[in-house]
């Protein structure tokens, strides 16, 4: 069956089991033109009942190639040169082939002083031409996946690939609309200090589009930002590089020294974020160096002008036509390295969004406190002052351990201690509210980050280990994102998909968790060039029909099983000897018991289920049999069993 015929059948099924939720459980006293307001604590109860899908919109789809970026466009980013001969690469090229333009740059020079030796330096200079176009054109495609919210990484006007070096934060790049020359003219007739100057350019219509398109499918939008840092082509900053201390914007950024006019030296010296010199910071009241360790601290802003248009901008998203119905905007935002910005800032933030959409999510990306070994533990930002959720990284390496064996092999019970430490510590309508992500922009993707057995997010490129697998992941690996796949789609909190990974799409770390999407009715060429020059295998690129259809069957399951977004949880099982883990999501009424044979033997399980109903594996994988008031469970070895009691 041709894939296009697949997603027909798709989106009858999901019309039929999606997009009902359960009603809010507020004071509808309190509702705003409609909206029924969430308690100002709590995550928005929709933030437990979708499945997210992740989008980086200039890899995602190309459109509309009349809009594609030319060489002027990207000018300020990354390394901070663009190639005389430098035009746009073609959408299906093999990954790592070199583009033509990119001869010779060797010797050159980034804007921190490096030299272009490795293939992740020179790929940030490509530009493969998606847009909003493209993900209009795209959306019955995710409709028929099933998924419940969609998560734009940042729009924002910005030279680079991934938008956090922004010119501006109040529109949508013009790149990603349909009229590029049209729309900088409207921006440079606005003030872009004075937001009532303020227009809406074609790009920026075309994202309200969009959200109206997801909106009329019952699907959430929230959009990355990142107020930690701007672009060196930020209209502030420009001011300051021109005006020096002078400038009425000096307060916004960290400056170390300004340049002294009578001195031939140019002493002008600021703080980039993590040194780096294209993502210049925005000051706050006290300073903190997280280069070697992330901590959290109290205080704000130091500009109240800076943050006083961080708000502006804020509200232009989540209520673009300004009546007071925030129907018409985004539903939250993502907040870049939200854990390098004070607390105060945070607290301030979320009573601006919430004033405006009282049903808005705030998601925290809350990392690292030391890498590579230790993950920060959230719970300062979840006390219902600050976000709704973080992006849930701890679960996910700790999930990546036990299925993976990466970097080692833990036992089963090892593994239901971190899960339930993970929990124990914080509001249980955070844990509910959770973004559980196996892969993202920042990341390799999962099918590569399972086919090497290191550490998570460690030496995960061949510039930092030549031996780095970069090629298509075999059968095994397969294996076991089908078992972490039952896994994620089955605990507490809100499974996440990065845009390809239902592709079946492998990839390295940045930037080669970064590809375009493999789309099925693309050609692409072999991936047969590898960075270093050693010899790999050729591998075909192509959709994987057979792993968006296992995706879309757990969506399904998810969603037509309200137990695994809002039922609690009992471990069953957890068998170290024989490598068993079993778990059950259960209320009052209902019942999805999880099994897991991480062992290489065929296991039977002997399971109490809290239901005297036959049990059916929904996956298939299992035989099942009812033994007097148990279940006995047949699994072959590395498989996934998902129970649920017959209709």
């Amino acid at each position: 069956m041709k894939i296009e015929k697949i997603i027909i059948v798709c989106l009858l099924l999901t019309g039929l089991i999606s997009g009902c939720s359960s009603p809010q459980k507020n004071d509808p006293s309190e509702n705003i033109k409609g909206i029924e307001k969430t308690a100002f604590e709590d995550p928005p109860q929709w933030a437990a009942e979708v499945v997210w899908y992740q989008i980086f919109v200039e890899r995602f789809r190309n459109g509309d190639s009349s809009n594609d970026p030319q060489k002027e466009d990207i000018v300020g980013a990354y390394p901070g040169f663009v190639p005389d001969a430098w035009e746009v690469t073609p959408w299906t090229w093999d990954w790592y082939r070199e583009d033509p333009y990119m001869e010779g740059i060797e010797d050159l020079e980034d804007l921190n002083g490096n030299k272009m030796e490795y293939f992740g330096q020179k790929a940030q200079l490509r530009r493969y031409g998606g847009d909003l176009q493209g993900v209009l054109d795209k959306i019955d495609y995710l409709d028929s996946l099933g998924i419940g919210a969609v998560y734009f990484n940042p729009l924002n006007d910005a030279p680079s690939l991934h938008k956090y070096d922004a010119r501006n934060w109040r529109h949508v790049d013009v790149n990603f609309g349909p009229d590029p020359e049209g729309d900088k003219k409207i921006i440079a007739d606005e003030d872009p200090a004075d937001p009532s100057t303020w227009k809406f350019t074609k790009a920026d219509q075309m994202f309200i589009e969009v959200i109206r398109a997801f909106h009329d499918r019952d699907i959430k939008v929230i959009l990355d930002y990142s107020w930690n840092h701007t672009g060196i082509t930020f209209w502030a900053w420009q001011d300051v590089l021109k005006n020096q201390q002078s400038s009425q914007f000096a307060d916004w950024y960290w400056i170390n020294s300004f340049d002294d006019p009578q001195t031939d030296e140019n002493e002008f010296d600021y703080r980039g974020w993590l040194g780096v010199a294209s993502l210049p910071e925005i000051k706050e009241t006290e300073y903190h160096d997280h280069s070697k360790r992330v901590t959290t601290f109290e205080g704000d802003v130091y500009d109240d002008k800076v943050k006083e248009h961080i708000f502006a901008i804020t509200r232009r998203w989540l209520d673009p036509n300004g009546d007071g119905d925030p129907s018409d905007g985004v539903d939250g935002y993502r907040l870049d390295v939200a854990a390098e910005m004070p607390l105060g800032f945070w607290r301030e933030y979320r009573e601006v969004v919430r004033e405006v959409n009282p049903n808005a999510f705030l998601l925290g990306e809350i990392w690292w406190e030391e890498f590579p070994d230790k993950l920060l533990n959230p719970k300062e930002f979840l006390e219902g002052d600050i976000f709704d959720a973080p992006m849930n990284y701890r679960w996910y390496r700790a999930a990546r351990h036990f299925f993976n064996e990466s970097p080692d092999e833990i036992m089963v019970s090892a593994f239901v201690d971190s899960l339930n430490s993970f929990r124990s510590d914080l509001r249980e309508v955070s844990n509910y509210a959770m973004m559980n992500l196996v892969a993202s922009h920042d990341v390799p993707r999962v099918l590569t980050s399972l086919f090497n057995k290191n550490k998570y997010k460690y030496n995960a490129s061949t510039s930092a280990d030549p031996d780095y697998k970069i090629h298509k992941p075999d059968e095994a690996t397969f294996e076991t994102l089908e078992m972490l796949l039952a896994h994620q789609f089955t605990y507490i909190g809100a499974p996440h998909i990065w845009a390809g990974d239902e592709m079946g799409m492998w990839g390295s770390d940045d930037p080669s968790t970064r590809k375009p999407l493999t789309w099925y009715d693309m050609v692409f060429d072999p991936e047969k060039t590898h960075p270093l020059g050693q010899k790999r295998s050729v591998d075909s690129v192509e959709f994987n029909s057979e792993l968006f259809n296992y995706f879309r069957k757990l969506i399904t399951i998810r969603n037509t099983h309200d137990v695994l977004n809002h039922g609690n949880i009992e471990f069953l099982t957890a068998d170290d000897n024989e490598k068993i883990l079993s778990y059950s999501r259960f209320n009052n009424t209902e019942e999805v018991i999880a099994v897991f044979n991480a062992s290489d033997q065929v296991r039977e399980i002997t399971l109490k289920p809290k239901f005297n109903n036959h049990y059916t594996d929904l996956l298939k994988n299992s035989r099942v049999l009812i033994i007097e008031d148990s279940l006995q469970v047949v699994l072959p070895p590395r498989k996934s069993a998902i129970l649920s009691p017959d209709s």
